[in-house]
Formats: structure tokens, sequence, C-alpha cells
């Protein structure tokens, strides 16, 4: 369905119809996501920490990087890694160098669930299989180009 089937609407430019085409594609992936996370207590961006950890581990990595390398900036990173921690799936220790930061680690069942929701989601990500290589890599280059202006 393109998208002015998807919302009923027409555009004032092609300019405004990328616009809402890009937002509104995010939005249903978001809700692709929302719904996929659900059966593991778990949310995107909870998820997003993790695999954060998991390229990190063994080693501890701090909360500012966790939150330099966040997909969505705006997540409140501290309460994310509080709600994993209560779950086991990650630890968080005092820097034995720097008092004041905080190290976090993705615990041993973090990675079990890490890697038991990799394989499912690799399933959901097919969706992209629609598209061949190329247009995927074009796909990624305009995405890259728009966000660098």
């Amino acid at each position: 369905m393109n998208i002015n089937q998807a919302i009923q609407s027409t555009f004032s430019s092609e300019a405004q119809k990328a616009t809402i085409n890009i937002l509104y594609t995010a939005a249903w992936i978001n809700q692709m996501q929302t719904q996929f996370f659900k059966p593991y207590d778990i949310t995107a961006a909870q998820y997003n920490v993790l695999r954060i950890l998991k390229g990190q581990y063994p080693n501890p990595t701090t909360v500012a990087e966790i939150i330099n390398r966040m997909i969505d900036k705006s997540s409140n990173a501290s309460r994310i890694i509080d709600r994993l921690e209560k779950k086991r799936w990650v630890t968080r220790t005092t820097c034995k160098i720097d008092r004041r930061q905080v190290d976090v680690k993705i615990s041993s069942d973090g990675i079990v669930l890490i890697d038991k929701i990799a394989t499912e989601l690799s399933k959901m990500e097919n969706q992209l299989n629609k598209l061949n290589v190329i247009e995927l890599e074009q796909l990624n280059h305009l995405l890259d180009t728009f966000r660098n202006q």
C-alpha cells in the first residue's frame, strides 16, 4: 500500500510526501517491534541497551557511552538500566578508577535473552527482503544523505 492510500491524503510536494512516508514507516516499524518484544517482557529501548552491552562484552561500559550509542537518544538510559538490573539482565558497579562513574555489564541471563531474541528478530527483519541488496544499499545511502544535511 502506498502512503497516499495508507493515510488517505494527498501531498503539496514530493518533499512533504517523503517526510510523511518516513514518519509513517518509522511508526509502522516501531509498532512491529513493540508487538515482537512483548512476549519477552522487554521494550525496543531495553533491547537496544542490551545489544550495546553485548557488543562490549566482556567489558563493561558507562551509562554515557550507552546513551551515545542508543538509537533513540531521548530514552532515559538510567531508568532503562534500572529495569534491566531488576530483571537481572545487567549488572551495575561503581568504577574503581572514577567513583562518580557507573559501569554497566550484560549478565549471563541477558546474553541468553538477547541471543534468543536475535534469532527471532532476524525473521521479523526479513520484511526488508522485499527489497534486493542494491535497493537496500540505495535506501541506506538516501537515509544517510538525508540525515547529513
